[in-house]
C-alpha cells in the first residue's frame, strides 16, 4: 500500500481555493461503493483513525513529526485508489493554526457564533460559512471541524461563545447554512458535539440525562435540522455519556438516531481523546481521531483482532469506509486544492459584516447613535487601545495581523507554553476615531477606578468597553464580570451619565449597574474587523439589527441549576457515578422556555433588540394544512433605513400551553417601506414526540408576532387535524 505522504498534499501559507463541483449524491454513493470494493482489509483499517503529528510522551516536552506540518488530525491517502489526504482543521470561526506552531500562519477570524446567532440570517450564516471553508481549501484541508451547535443550556458554560444559542430551530438552521457553506469550497463540514456536551465542567466523563422525549424536542431537534440543510459529511461525537453509555459510544445516538432515524449517510468521527475501546466501533463510530491522545490508537490493532474474532462483521467494516469516502466524493474534497492567494481583506469584509448584523444594543436612552454632533468621548478599558476580545480553546484563531497581545492565563500541558486570552488586532478606539473624525477621542485603561472616574467626568460621553473571556475546557462560577469592571463601570456613570457600554462576552452577563447607564450593546467576541464594526453601531453608520439568541438572566436563581457541581475539578477526574450525573430538569424547555414556564422576568430576553429606527406589524393571518403557514406586513415608522427580525412564537398547542419559536425571518426596510413577509412552521415544531415518534395532536394552534419572547403582539389561531410524522 502507497501512502501519499502528507507534506505533498498539504500547502501552508497564503493560498486561495479552486474548489470541484459538488458530485451528485447517488454518484457519491457509486464511486464509493466501487472504491470501497477494490480496497484490502489494510487499506480499509487505514481509513479509521486520523493521527495527531506530535510526538507526546510522558514527562517529556512534545515534538512535532518531521516533515508534517502541525495539523489536529490527517490521514495520508491511498495513491493507487486516488484516495486523498484527509487533512482537518479546526473549527467554526476560522481556520486555527494550534498554539501558533505554524509559524507565520494567519486567518480570518470570524467574530463568535453567538453573533452569528444574533443575526437570524441564514444567508450571513452560509457567507461565513464559505468564507472559512475557502481558507481552509486553500491552506490545504479537506475536512472543517465545525460548526458546532449545541444549545445553550447554561450560561456559565464556557463553550457557549462557539454555538449558536438556546433555540433548537435556530440553531439548526445556521448551523445548516453554515455547513453547506463550508462544503460549497470542497471541504467536508464536521458538525459537533453530538450530544448534550452542554457544559466544560467534567466534560470527559460527565453523564447527562435527560428523557427521550425532551431530548428529541430540543438538542436533537438542532441537529437534526442542521443535518438536513447543510448535509455534512462528518458528525462529531462528544466527549461525554448520555444516559449511561459515551456519546462516541452510543447505539442510541449513533445507531438508532443519527444513522437509524435521521438516515445519515456520512461517517462519524470521535472528539479528540473521547475513544476508550475498540468496541465503539459498533456502537456507530466510524473513526477515531487524533488517536496518539487515546490511551491506545483502538481503530488499528485492537479493531483488527475483534475483526479477526467475529465480533467485527465485513458489512460493518465496509460501510464505515463508504461512509467516508462517500463525504469525500460528495463535495468535491478528494481533488487536491490549487494554491492562490487569499484575498484576506474581502474575507474581512464578511468577518466584519457577521459582526455589525450580530451586536444587539440592548439599551438605549437617547445617547446613540453618536453621529449627531461633535463631542469629547472617553473610551474606558477592555483593551480597546489595542483590539478586541477572543475565545480561548481549539476555536481561537491566529487573526490576519497577528496577535495584537496575548494576557497569558496557563502553561498548555500539550506545548508547554503560554496560552490565555488573544486580543485580535481591530482597535474601537482607532475605529472611533476614523468613524467620528470630528470627536475628540481618549482613552483610559481602566486600572484605576478613581482616575477612571474623574477623566469621565470632563467628557461629553464615556464608552466603557467591559470583557469577560471563557475558553474551551473551562465554566466561568458565576455571571459578573470579572477584576473589578461591575466597580469600573459604576464609578464611570456616576461621575457622567451618558455613560455607554460595550460588552464583549460570550455568554450573559449580570448588570448591577444598568440603571445608571444610557446604552448597552452586546458585541460578543468581535472577530476581525470587529472593532471596526463595534464603531459602525455606535457612531450610526449601521443600524444595529441583531437579537439575542440566549436569555441573559435577571439573576443567577433563575438558572435551572444552582452551583455547577465540581467546578475546577480536573477533567477526566475519577468521581462517582452520582457525582459525574447531571440532569436537565428543564428538559426540552432551555433558556426562554424555562423562563417562559417559571414565569421568570430577565433581565433580557431571548429576541430582544433594539433599533435605531421603529417597526410596527400587520395583522397576523394563518393557514393550516401539513403545517402552518403566517404571513403579516412589517413597515418601517421610522425615519431610516434599518433590518427587522420577525419572530412567530407558538403559545399553545392543542390546548397545552408552550412557547417556541415557531418561524423567522429578516427584513430590510426604507423609511415608510411596507412589505408582507409569508413564514411556514417546520411541523416538528407542532408536535411532541412520542414513543411511535412525532404527534401532531388535532386542536387550535395559537401564535403570536414577538419583539422577544416576552414582548408578544398579534395573535392568531389556527385549527390542526392529527397527523403522525417520521422520526
Amino acid at each position: 500500500m502507497k501512502l501519499v505522504p502528507l507534506f505533498a498534499a498539504i500547502l501552508i501559507g497564503t493560498g486561495g481555493v479552486a474548489a470541484a463541483a459538488p458530485a451528485d449524491p447517488a454518484d457519491a454513493d457509486r464511486r464509493a461503493a466501487a472504491t470501497e470494493a477494490q480496497m484490502t482489509d489494510a487499506e480499509r483499517f487505514h481509513l479509521l483513525h486520523s493521527h495527531l503529528p506530535i510526538i507526546i510522551e510522558p514527562g517529556k516536552p512534545a515534538r512535532l513529526i518531521p516533515g508534517l506540518p502541525v495539523v489536529p488530525g490527517v490521514v495520508t491517502g491511498i495513491e493507487r485508489l486516488g484516495i486523498p489526504v484527509i487533512a482537518e482543521s479546526d473549527a467554526s470561526l476560522g481556520v486555527v493554526n494550534p498554539f501558533q506552531l505554524r509559524e507565520g500562519d494567519v486567518a480570518t477570524a470570524l467574530p463568535a457564533s453567538l453573533a452569528l446567532a444574533a443575526s437570524f440570517d441564514p444567508a450571513l450564516a452560509y457567507a461565513s460559512g464559505a468564507m472559512i471553508g475557502g481558507e481552509a481549501h486553500a491552506k490545504g484541508f479537506n475536512v472543517l471541524l465545525g460548526p458546532g451547535v449545541n444549545l445553550t443550556r447554561d450560561p456559565r458554560n464556557g463553550r457557549n461563545f462557539e454555538y449558536l444559542g438556546e433555540d433548537p430551530l435556530l440553531s439548526g438552521i445556521l448551523g445548516g447554512e453554515a455547513s453547506r457553506g463550508i462544503q460549497s469550497a470542497g471541504v467536508v463540514s464536521s458538525i459537533k458535539h453530538f450530544a448534550l456536551n452542554d457544559q466544560e465542567t467534567l466534560r470527559r466523563t460527565l453523564d447527562a440525562r435527560m428523557e427521550e422525549a425532551a431530548l428529541r424536542e430540543s438538542d436533537l431537534l438542532a441537529f437534526e435540522i442542521a443535518i438536513e440543510r447543510g448535509q455534512p459529511g462528518a458528525v462529531m461525537c462528544a466527549y461525554n455519556q448520555v444516559g449511561g453509555f459515551y456519546a462516541c459510544d452510543n447505539d442510541f445516538l449513533l445507531n438508532q438516531v443519527l444513522k437509524g432515524d435521521w438516515g445519515y449517510k456520512g461517517w462519524v468521527m470521535s472528539d479528540w481523546a473521547a475513544v476508550h475501546d475498540a468496541s465503539y466501533f459498533n456502537a456507530g463510530l466510524d473513526q477515531q481521531s487524533g488517536a496518539e491522545l487515546d490511551r491506545k490508537v483502538w481503530f488499528d490493532e485492537p479493531l483488527k483482532a475483534e475483526y479477526a474474532a467475529g465480533r467485527v462483521s465485513k458489512e460493518r467494516l465496509s460501510d464505515a469506509v463508504r461512509r467516508i469516502l462517500r463525504s469525500l466524493y460528495a463535495v468535491g474534497a478528494d481533488h487536491p486544492p490549487v494554491q492562490t492567494p487569499i484575498d484576506y481583506d474581502a474575507d474581512g469584509k464578511v468577518a466584519q459584516a457577521e459582526e455589525a448584523a450580530g451586536i444587539v444594543l440592548l439599551k438605549n436612552e437617547g445617547v446613540l447613535p453618536l453621529a449627531a454632533k461633535p463631542q469629547s468621548i472617553l473610551v474606558v478599558g477592555g483593551y480597546a487601545i489595542a483590539g478586541v476580545m477572543a475565545g480561548g480553546g481549539s476555536s481561537q484563531v491566529t487573526p490576519v495581523g497577528g496577535e495584537a497581545a496575548i494576557i497569558p492565563n496557563d502553561v498548555h500541558w500539550l506545548v508547554k507554553r503560554p496560552v490565555g486570552q488573544l486580543i485580535v488586532p481591530s482597535a474601537p478606539v482607532r475605529a472611533l476615531k476614523a468613524a467620528l473624525p470630528a470627536a475628540k477621542i481618549s482613552y483610559d485603561s481602566g486600572y484605576d477606578t478613581d482616575e477612571a472616574a474623574v477623566h469621565a467626568a470632563r467628557a461629553d460621553v464615556v464608552i466603557v468597553f467591559a470583557t469577560k473571556w471563557q475558553t474551551e475546557g473551562l465554566d466561568a462560577g458565576n455571571l459578573s464580570l470579572p477584576g473589578g469592571q461591575d466597580e469600573l463601570i459604576q464609578a464611570v456613570a456616576k461621575a457622567n451619565p451618558n455613560t455607554v457600554v460595550v460588552l464583549e462576552t460570550g455568554n450573559p452577563v449580570l448588570m448591577p449597574w444598568l440603571a445608571g447607564v444610557k446604552a448597552v450593546i452586546e458585541a460578543w467576541y468581535p472577530g476581525q474587523k470587529g472593532g471596526e464594526a463595534i464603531a459602525a453601531v455606535l457612531s450610526g453608520t449601521v443600524n444595529p439589527s441583531g437579537r439575542l439568541p440566549i436569555t441573559f438572566p435577571a439573576s443567577e436563581d433563575q438558572n435551572p441549576r444552582g452551583p455547577l457541581p465540581a467546578l475546577g475539578q480536573e477533567d477526566g477526574s475519577q468521581l462517582s457515578a452520582e457525582e459525574n450525573m447531571v440532569r436537565y430538569p428543564e428538559g426540552a424547555d432551555a433558556g426562554y422556555r424555562w423562563f417562559a414556564a417559571h414565569d421568570h422576568q430577565p433581565l433580557f430576553p431571548f429576541g430582544h433588540g433594539l433599533s435605531y429606527t421603529r417597526f410596527e406589524h400587520g395583522a397576523l393571518a394563518l393557514r393550516g394544512g401539513d403545517t402552518v403557514k403566517a404571513s403579516f406586513s412589517v413597515r418601517n415608522i421610522g425615519e431610516r433605513e434599518g433590518q427587522y427580525v420577525a419572530q412567530l412564537y407558538l403559545l399553545n398547542a392543542a390546548g397545552q400551553p408552550v412557547e417556541r419559536l415557531a418561524a423567522f425571518g429578516k427584513l430590510d426596510l426604507q423609511p415608510g417601506e411596507s412589505r408582507k413577509l409569508s413564514l411556514e412552521v417546520d411541523p416538528r415544531l407542532l408536535a411532541d414526540w412520542d414513543q411511535h415518534g412525532w404527534l401532531i395532536k388535532a386542536g387550535e394552534y395559537r401564535f403570536a408576532l414577538g419583539e422577544s419572547a416576552r414582548h408578544l403582539g398579534p395573535v392568531a389561531t389556527v385549527k390542526l387535524g392529527e397527523r403522525r410524522l417520521q422520526p
